[in-house]
This record gives C-alpha cells, sequence and structure tokens, in this order.
C-alpha cells in the first residue's frame, strides 16, 4: 500500500488524539462521579465507630468514637501512644457512663434537640464540601500512583461566576486546589487547597489570609465506601482588621468498624 504524507499525518494525529483521549478523559464526567461517591460516603459515615487520634505539636490524644443514642461521643484512651493510667481510664470510664445515663434520660424534645445539633453541624460540612465542586474548574494535569491507588491528578482554580450559599463558603473564592482521584472508583485519595488571595468573610468582620491551607486523605473502609483516613489544616484570618486568630488541626483516623449502636 502506497502511503501519502498527507495519509501517515492524518493518522499519526488520530492515534495521537485517541491515546490522549483515553489517557485523560473528560474532566467532567471524573468530578461528577467523584461527587457520587463522596454523597455515598457522607451518607454511610455515621454508621461507623472509629478511633481518632488529634495531634499538637510533639503531643497527642487518642479518642474512641462512638455512636451513643443518636449522636458520635468521644471517649479518650491515650495520650502520647500510651493508654491512660488506670485512674483517668476509670474516669473516662465513669463520665461514659453518666453521659449515657443523661442520654437515657432525656426528654423526647431533649432527644431531637441533641439530633438536630449534630445534624447541623454534618450538613454545614456537607455542604462546604459539596461546594468544592461548584467552586472550581477543573483540568487534568497528569496521572500517577498515591497510597496504593492509581489516580488522576486534578488542578481547581477558582471560578469567577462562583456566588457562595453561605457566609463560610466564601472562602473557596480566593482559593486553589489540588485532587488525587482515584482511577478505579473516582473517589477522593487526597485533596489539597490553599487560600491564594484574602478573602472577607461578611457578617464577622474578618479576612481569611493566605497561608490557610487544608489537606484530606480518604481510604476504603467497606463494601466501596471511603472515609477519612486523615485531615490536616492551619488558618490564619484578620479579625476587625487588626487582630490576626491563628488555628490548626492534625487528625488522623483508623480503626472503623460497624457502629455498635447506629444513629436512627
Amino acid at each position: 500500500m502506497v502511503w501519502t504524507t498527507v495519509t501517515r499525518l492524518i493518522l499519526l494525529a488520530t492515534i495521537a488524539a485517541s491515546c490522549f483521549a483515553s489517557q485523560f478523559p473528560d474532566v467532567g464526567s471524573i468530578i461528577a462521579r467523584s461527587v457520587q461517591a463522596n454523597e455515598a460516603d457522607w451518607k454511610a459515615d455515621p454508621h461507623y465507630d472509629y478511633t481518632e487520634m488529634d495531634r499538637t505539636g510533639a503531643n497527642s490524644v487518642t479518642y474512641r468514637v462512638t455512636m451513643m443514642l443518636g449522636t458520635p461521643y468521644s471517649r479518650r484512651v491515650m495520650v502520647n501512644g500510651s493508654p491512660l493510667p488506670p485512674g483517668q481510664a476509670q474516669e473516662e470510664q465513669q463520665k461514659y457512663e453518666r453521659t449515657l445515663a443523661a442520654r437515657r434520660a432525656e426528654s423526647p424534645a431533649e432527644h431531637a434537640s441533641r439530633i438536630a445539633a449534630w445534624k447541623k453541624d454534618r450538613a454545614r460540612d456537607h455542604l462546604m464540601m459539596s461546594q468544592l465542586t461548584k467552586a472550581f474548574t477543573f483540568r487534568i494535569v497528569r496521572q500517577q500512583s498515591l497510597n496504593g491507588h492509581q489516580v488522576w491528578v486534578v488542578k481547581a482554580t477558582p471560578q469567577p461566576s462562583y456566588q457562595p450559599p453561605n457566609m463560610e463558603a466564601q472562602a473557596l473564592r480566593g482559593m486553589t486546589g489540588t485532587l488525587w482521584i482515584d482511577k478505579a472508583t473516582c473517589q477522593w485519595v487526597k485533596v489539597e487547597a490553599h487560600v491564594v488571595r484574602p478573602v472577607s468573610i461578611e457578617g464577622f468582620l474578618a479576612e481569611v489570609e493566605p497561608g490557610t491551607w487544608f489537606e484530606l486523605e480518604k481510604a476504603p473502609v467497606n463494601q466501596g465506601i471511603w472515609l477519612t483516613r486523615h485531615f490536616s489544616m492551619r488558618s490564619t484570618a484578620k479579625v476587625l482588621g487588626l487582630f490576626h486568630r491563628r488555628s490548626a488541626a492534625d487528625e488522623t483516623y483508623s480503626d472503623y468498624r460497624p457502629a455498635s449502636t447506629p444513629p436512627h
């Protein structure tokens, strides 16, 4: 067969386009699938007990978090990696029993109020997470291996037309981010976000400043469900235009098990 130069170029261009498409699929479909996966994870989360280690500098406190009559209860079990001394362990047991007795003695209104407050906090966190996909535009920059998973690395930049639904979400307008999305499940293996320009928070007389960042890592737990394994953040805000307020968190989650008393 005689191949013309034009034919060769057309064939090569077709092959290259095909390979590129298979290597970097439509980012919109990946983000949409990741939203669905995260929604399933969010709904499953209250059905698991887990261990949480909070680190501050060189020190750490570890808690066993369990569902107690509809809302989580955190029981301190370790300090700096060592089990509590017998006296402190007994105090934690007594505190647990007092809290359980108090919740059992709640009136229907008190019970409903406690659960409503917890659900309100969850809804706020859920809204912020869901807003990530609306506040940014996305592009795939590469693929790699991370934590044993083959992932798409997706860069996120602010969407100019984004309108935050509440005061907390306003910080997203000044952030950029990176998502590491599992190629097989579209789960978020890791998410990073950084504040790159000051963002005023209306109603709080505060301004979130550059240097604020957060990082979230997730891992598979059971039957397609992925839950948080590590969360860290550092925030800097200027209050009243004068005072700087800084906060930080470093939390590691492990030992997920089906909740002994699931929420109702």
